[in-house]
């Protein structure tokens, strides 16, 4: 904790760390999981599968055989990073940035065009950005960051200005909305644009269930355990008894919607207490909770998408294998 504390204090005058959240995420948590229990099917959202043991399973599923998506992803951002950078912006603001893995090929394309930047991570966890922000200010002595700490959903009409901003969702994120939801989230986002501006987004493509299915689902069960993962948060945070042990996960590619589903399924009929919510919850045997959505598109998918948010198409990038893109948009 010291060793942090002087490492942040030698490096303060090149990062800052903003709060901009609107909500407790106790809060959020409890109003998401009274909904989301009272709907069928129950859902909750993928965003509370990240807290410190989610994010380390979900850093190892990245890293299966099953897992294409980060490899292609990583591929193309080296072979693209260049011209995702031209012309320079003056603000690289990433939503949902995490570890900031991705980030360096970006600040590498712009490390090499000796370009000044400021880097702005958008993520909820203080902690992470904290550490990930000390880490690529050691790597790169041009840099200046601000982190803000929020929910990018509720939080994101509080982007910081600046005079030329680039704005990365990465890792096909966009794909856990539902169609509006991701209409609305790029809309809202695009209105914040000025000239010159854009938006670099990751989108996951169409293609064999085959790979899909085996991406959700991958032989050392990790993505089993990180589904089920989000029953200890809410165990935890919320003072409730899901055995996380009584639900099976459950993946799978729905070919007509286009879209990986994952679920968690009771195994046995059972009553749930959520004693921070007095709620109780009853599951029949073989009842779901709909945890996660993934879309997968094509690139007239993605264009209808921008098109439907007021944005226009600029680039379009696929990786070598096909299975991803990333593509960039601007204001209409």
């Amino acid at each position: 904790m010291l060793r942090a504390a002087r490492a942040e204090q030698r490096l303060s005058g090149r990062l800052r760390i903003e709060t901009r959240s609107t909500e407790n995420a106790t809060l959020g948590l409890a109003r998401d999981v009274r909904w989301g229990m009272s709907q069928s099917p129950k859902r909750l959202p993928p965003k509370y599968f990240y807290d410190e043991l989610g994010s380390r399973l979900f850093d190892a599923i990245c890293d299966t055989p099953e897992y294409y998506l980060t490899r292609s992803e990583h591929t193309l951002l080296q072979t693209i990073a260049d011209q995702l950078v031209t012309p320079a912006p003056s603000d690289l603001i990433e939503l949902g940035s995490g570890a900031a893995r991705k980030t360096r090929l970006l600040l590498d394309a712009l490390g090499r065009r000796k370009r000044d930047c400021r880097y702005v991570p958008f993520d909820v966890s203080e902690e992470m950005l904290r550490r990930s922000a000390s880490a690529l200010l050691d790597e790169y002595p041009w840099l200046r960051v601000l982190g803000v700490v929020g929910d990018y959903e509720r939080d994101l009409d509080s982007l910081p200005r600046g005079a030329r901003r680039t704005v990365a969702f990465l890792g096909s994120t966009i794909g856990n909305f539902e169609h509006a939801a991701a209409v609305n989230f790029l809309a809202r986002l695009g209105r914040q644009l000025q000239g010159g501006e854009s938006i670099v987004l990751g989108t996951d493509l169409a293609k064999d269930p085959r790979i899909l299915n085996a991406a959700y689902n991958d032989a050392r069960g990790l993505t089993r355990d990180f589904n089920k993962n989000v029953l200890r948060v809410i165990n935890r945070e919320l003072s409730a008894n899901f055995d996380p042990d009584r639900f099976r996960h459950v993946a799978f590619f729905d070919v007509e919607a286009s879209r990986i589903e994952m679920h968690l399924e009771s195994t046995v009929a059972q009553r749930v207490s959520i004693a921070g919510l007095k709620l109780e919850v009853d599951f029949a045997a073989g009842e779901r909770i709909l945890t996660e959505i993934s879309r997968k598109f094509t690139r007239a998918s993605v264009e209808q998408l921008f098109g439907e948010a007021g944005l226009v198409l600029e680039d379009w990038f696929v990786s070598g294998d096909g299975y991803f893109a990333l593509s960039r948009a601007r204001r209409a």
